[in-house]
């Protein structure tokens, strides 16, 4: 059997021949990080969060949410947030729009980036979006086209694929299924798809599963041009995970300022893997993502006091330590 030889070198070597070394992260801790609380956080501190962010140099902001207040009441304010937001040179405020009606609403807001949702459990579908895999596909496959026709500037679609390594409900998911799934999402012609660890319970071997058997669906370039990993770090797994797939030559991850998160109906699933802790190991391992990672500290040391929650970020409580025991 040949092995391809990327897959059968360290990440170190890979950069040293000339593999990709940027990497883009998707800032979810907006939306995702906040969506579980059940204070209400204020808009206007919504607003400064997400322009912090900005600030950092992360490019691409999950700002907001365009679902039903009865169901997640956290996020029924995205209108307001997005509409409020100073428009940066050079950073997309995306939206999480679950159907046709929140990408009408996304256009109406003049979103560049609409965030679409799938899962590969029957279970976690029918709690999330009360619809079949099946169903969520084609709901997808409906706003997408809602999307794309809007005129020369639509916003990019991204898709999300929930359970793509374990269910709430249902368990471990079959790689060859979140494959098959994901790549129905990039056959509908998704800019980017998103696989989504939800319950946080994925590992380096997991991850490299999954990677896999889309790379035999959907061929080698597909990894780097159009897929992203979200991991959850409820088994403190996430950051081993993401280098497993740096490896397999993703470039694309989503993460969460001082490790906020949750999903409602994911019940005992923690926060996102930090984004400050993210950002230290990708610098270390010389990789580029053109975030300032004291400013993102601030932010994660803003955010957490602000709602009053603890940060998760062991990155950001070791900077703001050192800190604190600098003499002036």
């Amino acid at each position: 059997m040949v092995i391809s030889w990327p897959l059968a070198m360290g990440l170190t070597a890979l950069i040293r021949r000339g593999y990709a070394d940027e990497v883009r992260l998707v800032e979810v801790g907006p939306r995702d990080g906040l969506q579980n609380l059940t204070q209400q956080v204020p808009t206007a501190t919504k607003v400064e969060l997400v322009e912090r962010l900005a600030a950092t140099g992360l490019r691409t902001i999950e700002a907001a949410s365009l679902v039903s207040a009865r169901w997640v009441p956290q996020m029924s304010d995205g209108s307001q947030v997005l509409e409020q937001l100073s428009p940066r040179e050079g950073v997309r405020y995306a939206v999480l729009a679950p159907n046709a009606k929140g990408s009408r609403e996304a256009l109406r807001l003049g979103a560049r980036e609409v965030v679409l949702i799938a899962a590969a459990s029957e279970s976690f579908s029918k709690r999330n979006t009360n619809c079949t895999v099946a169903e969520g596909l084609e709901r997808v496959r409906a706003a997408r086209q809602l999307l794309v026709e809007s005129g020369p500037k639509r916003p990019r679609v991204r898709a999300v694929l929930s359970c793509a390594i374990a269910c709430p409900y249902d368990g471990p998911i079959a790689a060859a299924r979140v494959a098959e799934i994901a790549g129905q999402l990039l056959d509908m012609g998704c800019d980017e798809v998103g696989l989504a660890d939800t319950v946080g319970t994925g590992t380096p071997k997991a991850w490299a599963a999954v990677l896999g058997e889309l790379r035999a669906v959907a061929g080698p370039d597909v990894l780097t041009n159009r897929l992203a990993a979200h991991c959850h770090d409820t088994y403190g797994q996430a950051l081993a995970s993401i280098y497993e797939c740096l490896n397999q030559g993703l470039r694309v991850f989503d993460a969460s300022v001082a490790g906020l998160g949750g999903c409602p109906y994911a019940p005992g699933a923690l926060g996102n893997v930090a984004t400050e802790d993210l950002v230290h190991m990708l610098h270390g391992e010389g990789m580029k993502t053109g975030v300032d990672l004291d400013r993102l500290v601030d932010v994660g040391d803003f955010i957490t006091k602000q709602i009053n929650v603890s940060n998760c970020s062991r990155v950001g409580k070791a900077i703001l330590a050192k800190r604190q025991r600098s003499c002036p």
